[in-house]
């Protein structure tokens, strides 16, 4: 499939062809919406942790006599039930991490890649660079490359003008192409990806022989 190319300016400078076994393959949603959630639960820290009857630090002494009182038999003020007591089947710290085989994961990239080309919301530009870091004069870029919405930046390798520049606009970040993965990829309306770093893509998710 043939793509325009821009430059910083937002003029489309020439097109290229991009490999259709990266972004012309099966849009399979539930794939990607797996490897979403797998994604998201690793994040999790898995640290909550509260106290059940026996970790209570009170005494374990028989609260009340057994008969007598009216009231119900209890054998320990820390039981559920009661102000200060354990908490019943509440969290404890585990592992949220969930598996899924290595080529479902790479197939997921490229539905998403293709999905976001299908809908326009990559923008190729030949290549981003500045003298110096310069927020204003790199939203001025973005704005002619995606307009006023929610841009990720990919960068072959750390270029610290383009990433600090970036990286103070509310609504932008940058990321390494050799970072890819599918939670930033969803979560902007545009993708810029300059020719360096469409190379990376290709590299990395290229299908395999």
């Amino acid at each position: 499939m043939q793509v325009p190319v821009m430059d910083q300016n937002g003029k489309e400078i020439k097109k290229i062809d991009l490999p259709s076994d990266i972004f012309e393959v099966e849009i399979n949603t539930g794939l990607m919406h797996q490897a979403y959630v797998r994604q998201m639960a690793h994040i999790r820290l898995g640290t909550h942790n509260t106290l059940d009857r026996s970790e209570i630090n009170l005494t374990k002494a028989k609260w009340y006599r057994q008969k007598g009182t009216g009231r119900a038999r209890h054998g320990a003020q820390s039981a559920p039930i009661f102000v200060g007591g354990g908490v019943a089947h509440g969290p404890h710290p585990r592992k949220y991490t969930k598996g899924m085989p290595k080529k479902m994961r790479r197939q997921a990239i490229r539905a998403t890649l293709s999905a976001l080309l299908r809908d326009q919301q990559l923008v190729f530009v030949d290549k981003l660079s500045l003298d110096t870091p310069k927020t204003k004069q790199m939203k001025t870029i973005l704005g002619a490359l995606a307009g006023d919405v929610k841009t990720l930046v990919l960068v072959a390798e750390t270029n610290e003008n383009v990433q600090r520049s970036v990286n103070n606009l509310p609504n932008a970040k940058t990321l390494r192409a050799s970072y890819l993965n599918i939670r930033d990829l969803l979560q902007y309306d545009k993708v810029i990806v300059p020719l360096d770093a469409l190379d990376v893509i290709k590299l990395i998710w290229g299908q395999e022989s």
